[in-house]
């Protein structure tokens, strides 16, 4: 049996706007401290999030994006360009939700699952750094549960994502250029620097206690 899925923060809405564009969870300029600008959020935010926002739902007025289907449907059913533009959408709100101006740190139960996977938190986040410098071409990096409760760091092309392997999404980054370029031109390594300081570490707390509930009430 497959999982239960947990809900992203985009949710369809009216049949003319089906599709929203979800406030961030946090000013524009809130991780400029951290090493991502107001200007990288803004252009991110309002042009490339918001864009397929708009792109979904023209598609589904135009009748092409199956009725009633949330985005993480989408994301498991749809090919082609339904499936890129809700996978997008999904993305985003996740990658923006990963993010915090504070955070208390990697706690709890998700930590002793880091340490049972990859040793150590430091071996963890090496891990993931070197997943996401040396994925070539745009995409995202993702740090998934999988059915057998096991964490698993994946990397895939354009809207690659978990939900299509029936894994359940804990954090991710967006590796394409328009997520860094303002900020670090073609640096990525740097901007990968700065964002493991940014990890939202008790929303991917939140995120792990709900994927396991979910693969437990599939048993």
């Amino acid at each position: 049996r497959n999982p239960k899925i947990v809900q992203s923060s985009v949710k369809p809405m009216s049949a003319k706007n089906r599709f929203t564009l979800q406030p961030l969870p946090y000013p524009k300029d809130a991780l400029e401290q951290g090493g991502i600008s107001r200007e990288t959020v803004s252009y991110h935010y309002d042009k490339h999030h918001a864009g397929y926002v708009r792109k979904l739902n023209a598609a589904d007025e135009a009748g092409k994006v199956p009725k009633n289907a949330s985005l993480e449907q989408l994301i498991i059913n749809a090919d082609g360009a339904v499936f890129n533009l809700a996978a997008q959408i999904y993305n985003h709100t996740f990658y923006w939700e990963s993010m915090a101006a504070s955070s208390k740190g990697c706690q709890g139960s998700i930590a002793k699952a880091i340490q049972l996977q990859f040793s150590t938190y430091s071996d963890f986040i090496a891990a993931f750094k070197q997943k996401a410098t040396t994925h070539f071409g745009s995409g995202w990096v993702w740090l998934s549960l999988n059915k057998q409760l096991q964490l698993v760091l994946s990397d895939g092309h354009d809207a690659c994502n978990p939900l299509r392997d029936r894994m359940i999404p804990l954090l991710c980054i967006d590796v394409w250029e328009h997520a860094y370029y303002v900020d670090y031109r073609n640096d990525r390594a740097a901007y990968i620097d700065n964002f493991v300081l940014l990890i939202n570490w008790e929303r991917v707390q939140q995120r792990y206690e709900n994927a396991i509930k979910s693969f437990k009430s599939n048993l």
